[in-house]
């Protein structure tokens, strides 16, 4: 916690970071602040000015900004609180991003050019088209002994025309930095420039676990990592799943991945069996409509069990010419698929029709009309409008 002044409230929005309307409030600033303004590949702090909770806070200039959704008195004394759970989650992610792009460079010569702090995992963009999984085991082992020789992690600040800010790792400063540079120091490993929030000893990373590499753009990889307590989230997660798997496929944990590529082989059979049976019953609907005596002008079926190659085999064993067909598969009190079939200008004319009443999209040739449904429960809507269409057609039908 921290006690400071409002210098500033004006009202502003706020866009979500997840998209969305706009938030209305207020941007604060404040004598000073223990919130980290985000910047550096590092989000921004959490937390609260009295008990009006920080949506966010950002960098202007020398200033942070907070937005807060209530108005705040110029003038007025504050108790700042800091979300301590977000704040040391970032911290431990950060420090580590610092050792691992400190010891690749130091054992493989990779650069790091960018990283982002996600809310899942960690991402470091490697100047490098290629890093193999024996690189990556052997950097894991090193970074994790660095942990546990409880090397120091400690701040300083340069002026920021002092010859020695040449000789620190940096990817450069904003164009409107102002005022001392900062340096974070890892004892014996790297000196970095860096505004982010830290450690003190990297014995407060607890552990780091490299989860392995992507393909990243303009021949870089991108190397994805965990730090401290995401690593102990993601070994509860993945216990918690496996425990269900284990519970679910009756065996251990050593023989789930069998289990499932039998699964897997067992789903494909059944989804073979399924359609050649599906195609077959395509057919004897389309010759037992065609064996009676005198085929009706208007020919409707739905069926939940179906796909679009269930509706053409129909369409295409009943003939198009005369008959006017339409077709639906899928839940009926849910989205599915349809088909309209039949002459060729009646088609044209009903299927952009019958796609508006489905509440779906479609396109169609050569007599047929075809696409998806997303209100399947308005089909009878679609056989009176068919109806009365041939009634139209044919008076004395």
């Amino acid at each position: 916690q921290f006690t400071t002044r409002v210098v500033s409230c004006r009202e502003a929005e706020l866009r979500p970071e997840g998209g969305g309307e706009p938030v209305r409030g207020f941007q604060v600033v404040l004598e000073d602040t223990i919130l980290f303004p985000e910047g550096g590949g590092q989000p921004d702090d959490r937390g609260l000015i009295g008990d009006v909770p920080v949506l966010r806070v950002t960098r202007r200039g020398p200033e942070a900004v907070h937005f807060v959704p209530a108005a705040l008195e110029p003038g007025a004394e504050v108790l700042l609180s800091l979300d301590w759970e977000r704040r040391f989650d970032h911290m431990q992610q950060h420090s580590g991003q610092h050792l691992i792009s400190a010891v690749a460079e130091q054992m493989f010569g990779f650069k790091t050019t960018s990283w982002e702090l996600g809310r899942q995992r960690g991402v470091i963009e490697l100047d490098t088209p290629l890093v193999t999984a024996e690189q990556v085991e052997a950097l894991e082992k090193s970074v994790n002994e660095k942990i546990r020789d409880r090397l120091p992690v400690t701040v300083r600040e340069l002026a920021a025309d002092d010859p020695e800010v040449e000789t620190v790792r940096s990817r450069g400063l904003p164009d409107d930095h102002v005022g001392p540079v900062r340096v974070v120091d890892i004892t014996g490993i790297d000196s970095n420039l860096c505004c982010g929030t830290h450690v003190s000893n990297l014995s407060d990373l607890q552990v780091i676990k490299l989860l392995g590499v992507e393909k990243g753009k303009k021949n870089k990889t991108n190397l994805i990592f965990l730090v401290g307590n995401r690593v102990l989230k993601s070994i509860e997660q993945s216990h918690s799943t496996e425990k269900a798997l284990t519970s679910l496929l009756k065996n251990g944990p050593g023989e789930h991945v069998e289990a499932v590529k039998r699964l897997q082989s067992s789903v494909k059979l059944l989804q073979k069996n399924n359609l050649n049976l599906l195609r077959d019953i395509a057919v004897l609907i389309a010759r037992d409509f065609k064996s009676k005596p005198a085929p009706k002008q208007l020919f409707v079926l739905h069926r939940k069990e179906g796909d679009s190659e269930f509706m053409n085999i129909i369409a295409n064993e009943i003939g198009t010419e005369e008959t006017l067909l339409f077709l639906t598969v899928g839940d009926e009190k849910e989205a599915g698929l349809f088909l309209l079939a039949g002459p060729a200008e009646a088609v044209e004319n009903l299927g952009p029709r019958v796609a508006e009443l489905l509440g779906g999209k479609g396109a169609g040739k050569r007599g047929r009309f075809q696409g998806k449904a997303a209100k399947m429960s308005r089909r009878g809507e679609v056989q009176a409008l068919l109806q009365e269409f041939i009634s139209h057609q044919n008076p004395g039908a």
